[in-house]
């Protein structure tokens, strides 16, 4: 018993000393709507003190000043730091919105008129200047298929093929 609970303490010191940085982007092919939808899950925290670095103005996400600002600097940053390709041919994606859940954000952008998913070629870089040691996990939905990759600081860029 006292055993256990010393490893579980143990382990609970490490997570504290040593924090993890992750973001997960889920991407979706709507084969009905002909479109590709994302959602990208990031640690509250970590975007705000990320958008931060370009701000003068105090960046709150759960009670922004301005939402509409908010809005624009959060499709601003996402856009400059994923680039996607889809069928070899370069995308703009449609930002939705934003919305709080817990400790998370959860954002979502869109990419219309995309008939048929056969390949995805992704460079992205979100949060990269926030922490050097900050991972992207993706995982991608086209065709019937589920595909994930995880990039690794400093790593950047992958391509999913269906």
């Amino acid at each position: 018993m006292v055993n256990s609970m010393f490893q579980w303490l143990s382990i609970s010191l490490i997570a504290l000393l040593h924090p993890f940085y992750v973001s997960v982007i889920d991407i979706n092919h709507n084969t009905k709507e002909e479109t590709v939808e994302m959602s990208i899950r990031i640690f509250t925290q970590d975007l705000e003190e990320t958008l931060q670095k370009y701000s003068a103005a105090k960046i709150d996400m759960v009670h922004p000043a301005n939402k509409a600002v908010l809005d624009k600097q959060i499709n601003d940053y996402i856009k400059q730091k994923l680039q996607l390709k889809m069928n070899s041919q370069t995308v703009t994606m449609q930002y939705v919105g934003y919305e709080i859940q817990l400790e998370s954000v959860w954002i979502y952008f869109e990419v219309p008129k995309i008939k048929q998913l056969k390949k995805l070629d992704v460079n992205c870089t979100i949060l990269y200047d926030f922490q050097n040691i900050q991972s992207n996990i993706f995982h991608v939905k086209a065709n019937g298929t589920e595909k994930s990759y995880k990039l690794d600081y400093p790593k950047n860029t992958t391509v999913f093929d269906f």
